[in-house]
């Protein structure tokens, strides 16, 4: 394991202060819908339903709605046909970009996605054209208030994740896909839930933007594929000095 080297996280995540409420029930009320679909509603038996219950509950969504899309999986409620679909292509400045989606309507989902990488300077590709610069990876968070680096270190080495760092605001816990619910659950029994658990793509190689123009276009595009309901998630594999970052957030 990688020990107490820090994890550069390169991928961009969108700050609390961004996020709507009601986008990011939706997304996880999809999520539980076709993760019930796919493989029950037992979330012991089911390790994709539980890690989106234990993100619903960290989102602090309410019972009620975690219950309706578990019955719209089950087909006891009226229900939309989700299915996933993942789209791959270039942002401004040669940033890989994957898109991951749960649509009830592809051809709506793939018009906005093309629309938005066409309007900030993106090139959208086929399936497989940039993933093979991403491994996938389970990936599990917690606040740094749940112990101190050595102690979540140990129970992460214990629980056999490959890795275990931290950034200003988590401790993250890599794992081989397979290995994800047991680590997952092992670290439960010492550390209580997590802040996030799932599977995400992980860069292998950055890709530096230092021009602010470039910057600004890229964010755009994220941004506006962050907030279509459609998309679950937005992976890239840019690198951004802090200085920049900090410029691009004051001018927003």
């Amino acid at each position: 394991m990688a020990g107490h080297s820090k994890f550069k996280n390169i991928m961009h995540r969108k700050g609390a202060q961004d996020a709507k409420r009601a986008k990011i029930y939706t997304k996880i009320g999809r999520e539980i819908t076709i993760s019930v679909k796919t493989s029950g509603p037992d979330a012991g038996s089911n390790p994709r339903l539980r890690a989106a219950i234990i993100n619903a509950r960290a989102s602090n969504m309410p019972n009620d709605r975690i219950k309706r899309a578990m019955d719209a999986g089950l087909g006891s409620a009226d229900s939309d046909n989700y299915v996933e679909v993942r789209y791959e292509g270039y942002g401004p400045g040669g940033v890989a970009i994957i898109v991951d989606t749960l649509t009830d309507n592809k051809n709506r989902t793939a018009g906005d996605v093309r629309a938005a990488f066409s309007k900030y300077d993106g090139n959208l590709g086929e399936t497989n054209s940039v993933n093979f610069m991403f491994d996938r990876v389970g990936e599990i968070l917690y606040p740094l208030t749940v112990g101190s680096f050595d102690a979540v270190f140990e129970a992460a080495v214990e629980a056999g994740a490959d890795d275990c760092a931290e950034d200003e605001a988590h401790f993250i816990i890599t794992t081989s896909p397979n290995a994800l619910g047991a680590v997952r659950d092992a670290l439960h029994a010492k550390l209580g839930d997590a802040e996030k658990t799932g599977m995400i793509w992980r860069p292998l190689t950055p890709a530096p933007v230092t021009d602010e123009d470039i910057a600004k276009t890229l964010m755009k595009l994220i941004d506006v594929l962050e907030d279509n309901d459609d998309v679950q998630e937005v992976t890239t594999n840019l690198e951004m000095d802090e200085q920049l970052l900090a410029k691009l957030g004051a001018s927003s």
